[in-house]
């Protein structure tokens, strides 16, 4: 099952789909005679193309993920803590994988992704934040021969965090099976779960599912506002795609999810 969703997920996301637009549409035009319907597929991959390439339409397709859960423990103007007291009780922060390769001829640093280091960093603040917590990093070898986990636990050491303050599940390969091997370590304690903004509607509903406690924590926000608009903002870009994507991917995920658990 693992492999499938690996598989053809991917036919799935906008880039693809809209270059199988364009193949049908040439196929059509160049060896048929049916040339109305090609250069109407054609015509009709160009608009989604212009449409999915435009930030608002792209940060709006996110914003509905992004905003079901509000950032964790933001701290005041003092340092102090503006959340609940009852986060002072909770033992575990789990850090969700977000990619990695683990290319020697990088830094450690540059062997995880962007996002995968920004959950990171959001995973040691809230664990400085709250004495005597532990992080679980997940994350297994899925397509490298090291585990995600052990490569998250190198870069946590740079920032400092004790090796005995790290649990780590090095075989999870997907969201589902983080819940079940998370839910090994935790038992029935309430944790604060890390992970992308986009991404933690659906861990939610997978980690509450499986039976957990989490306390969602997101980061790694793809939709921000800015104070005023910028000249980018009138033109398509690849980060207009870039979003789509990460949208297009967890919509189906979800719907994926609860199909499933309905059959």
């Amino acid at each position: 099952m693992f492999l499938f969703k690996k598989i053809v997920a991917p036919l799935f996301s906008p880039v693809t789909l809209i270059l199988e637009l364009f193949l049908i549409g040439l196929v059509l035009l160049w060896f048929t005679k049916r040339q109305k319907t090609g250069k109407t597929i054609i015509t009709f991959g160009v608009i989604v193309l212009a449409i999915l390439s435009y930030g608002s339409f792209s940060d709006f397709l996110l914003t509905s993920l992004e905003r079901q859960y509000p950032p964790l423990m933001i701290e005041s103007a003092d340092g102090s803590l503006s959340s609940s007291d009852s986060i002072h009780s909770v033992k575990w922060i789990v850090l969700l994988g977000g990619g990695h390769i683990a290319d020697p001829r990088v830094p450690v640093t540059s062997q995880i992704s962007n996002e995968s280091l920004t959950r990171l960093v959001e995973c040691v603040r809230i664990h400085r934040l709250i004495a005597g917590s532990k992080i679980i990093l997940s994350g297994g070898a899925v397509y490298d021969s090291s585990s995600e986990a052990g490569t998250f636990a190198k870069v946590a050491a740079i920032l400092n965090v004790n090796a005995r303050d790290i649990v780590l599940d090095d075989v999870s390969r997907d969201t589902e099976e983080q819940a079940e091997n998370i839910r090994s370590i935790v038992g029935r304690d309430r944790f604060v779960l890390v992970t992308s903004a986009y991404h933690m509607p659906r861990s939610m509903v997978i980690f509450e599912k499986a039976g957990l406690k989490p306390i969602p924590a997101p980061t790694n926000h793809l939709v921000k506002e800015r104070q005023m608009k910028v000249p980018e903002d009138f033109f398509p870009s690849s980060m207009g795609l870039f979003k789509a994507e990460h949208a297009m991917h967890e919509y189906l995920g979800i719907l994926w999810f609860r199909m499933r658990n309905r059959m």
